[in-house]
């Protein structure tokens, strides 16, 4: 009788640890899917810096950015990437050799096309940002990654510009990057190729946290004034250039941060 008595003590004990795991498991899952579902934003980060596509585009993976480029004006559309405060403390050299871009189908421009043009070969993505690897380098000083610049504007406000981002992505700990020229069809050309000639050029920044975004948009000359004066709405270069930034944001944010030009949020060094 007491061997019945402890046989079933020991049964009821085992049904009742059984079943307060199954509770505990339960709630862990329920809370899971609570934060999830209160931060979606939270999971998206990759290719968070991506422009949406456009058929008309030939969009290029290289190392350390991404760029679409557009046959029509020989150039890119746009050049994004992701630059953190790890990779602005690289010490790659410049190599200062420009190249085709062999993965253009169409073909990029050429050296030739700037050579005695009067513009420099204006970087989109800089080489300063592309310290930490030499592939990235390299990559860097393709013609695809090039903008008829003039050098007023490539050697000076441009270079500011470049400069204050690198500076944001070491005071946030990294930021998401959309840069390039306004392109239209009443640009002048230069070149055998006929690359087009910007009027303006843009950046648009946002840190790493997802909760800011500043964008930027500098005439093509050169110029000495605050960068905040060049500060606009990121929708409103939407409009300019017809081309749809940071769409994997969810709806609710991308509303929010492109419709704000608040340059009191950025950190001004430049």
């Amino acid at each position: 009788m007491k061997q019945k008595h402890i046989i079933l003590f020991l049964l009821l004990l085992v049904i009742t640890i059984a079943a307060f795991a199954c509770l505990t498991q339960r709630k862990t899952t329920n809370q899971s899917s609570s934060n999830t579902t209160q931060d979606p934003q939270a999971t998206v980060t990759s290719g968070i810096e991506i422009p949406a596509e456009n058929s008309d585009l030939q969009i290029v993976e290289h190392p350390g950015f991404t760029l679409a480029y557009c046959e029509k004006h020989e150039q890119a559309a746009w050049v994004a990437y992701e630059l953190t405060a790890d990779e602005i403390a690289g010490s790659v050299s410049r190599t200062d050799r420009f190249l085709e871009d062999k993965t253009i189908h169409t073909g990029s421009a050429t050296d030739s096309d700037y050579k005695g043009s009067g513009y420099d070969r204006g970087h989109l993505a800089p080489a300063a940002d592309m310290k930490w690897s030499e592939e990235a380098m390299n990559a860097s000083f393709y013609f695809s990654n090039m903008s008829p610049q003039v050098p007023a504007f490539n050697r000076g406000i441009w270079k500011r510009t470049e400069e204050q981002v690198r500076d944001w992505a070491t005071q946030y700990g990294g930021v998401y990057i959309a840069t390039g020229p306004v392109l239209n069809d009443i640009l002048t050309k230069t070149g055998r190729n006929q690359v087009s000639v910007p009027a303006f050029y843009y950046k648009t920044v946002m840190d790493k946290k997802m909760t800011k975004i500043i964008t930027l948009l500098i005439p093509n000359k050169g110029s000495k004034a605050d960068l905040q004066t060049f500060c606009i709405s990121t929708d409103s270069l939407e409009k300019i250039t017809g081309i749809d930034f940071f769409p994997k944001l969810t709806d609710s944010t991308e509303n929010r941060l492109e419709s704000e030009n608040i340059p009191e949020r950025w950190s001004w060094s430049n």
